[in-house]
């Protein structure tokens, strides 16, 4: 029997990463996925029982590191205004120091490939304590979850992406997600929730 190696298993989940994000999902097949890796075909069935158990594993382990990204420093109890602004630098900054992870994820959330009802149950509770919060301070209008959240995070998420490729929209300069373009659209996501 093979022993397992942690840094061999780790390069085999960055690449399969690397090559879902360029290349799709039909793009990853085990042997395509040992020569970028390194390894041999056998040695990525010593951590993956098929390729979608590497899928379901990658998602799983990349969800619970932007979970964890997510809820640093975050209080579920504080001020909307406050929160959110904290939501959107943790956010923010784990997709820009990960963007294949980032774009990744964004593909996960679009496939049948994946169980999804594995979501860190820490993190659904942290977000719905929050919001209930804020509704119940009038923080916030009540809203269903997807315009809620459509409202609140897919303008960081648009511009995050816009950030990382360095593009905008067709002839205009590259886009920088910078200090004063983050206050300005979180004001504008603000305003949009209150009551």
């Amino acid at each position: 029997m093979r022993i397992r190696d942690a840094n061999k298993e780790a390069l085999i989940r960055e690449k399969a990463i690397e090559l879902i994000v360029n290349h799709g999902f039909d793009g990853l097949s085990m042997h395509k996925l040992a020569k970028a890796a390194g390894v041999s075909v056998a040695t990525i069935y010593i951590y993956f029982k098929d390729r979608e158990d590497l899928i379901q594993q990658v998602y799983t382990d990349e969800s619970r590191k932007m979970t964890e990204a997510t809820l640093l420093n975050f209080d579920p109890d504080a001020h909307f205004d406050e929160g959110l602004k904290r939501q959107w630098i943790n956010r923010m900054t784990y997709c820009l120091e990960n963007p294949y992870s980032m774009t990744f994820m964004e593909q996960v959330k679009h496939s049948p490939l994946v169980d999804r009802s594995t979501v860190d149950t820490r993190f659904l509770q942290a977000m719905q304590r929050f919001v209930h919060n804020a509704i119940d301070r009038k923080e916030i209008m009540p809203l269903p979850v997807e315009i809620y959240w459509s409202i609140a995070f897919a303008p960081l998420y648009q511009l995050v992406k816009f950030h990382i490729a360095g593009k905008s929209m067709p002839g205009r300069p590259p886009f920088v997600f910078d200090e004063e373009k983050i206050n300005l659209t979180l004001g504008l996501v603000l305003k949009a929730l209150k009551p």
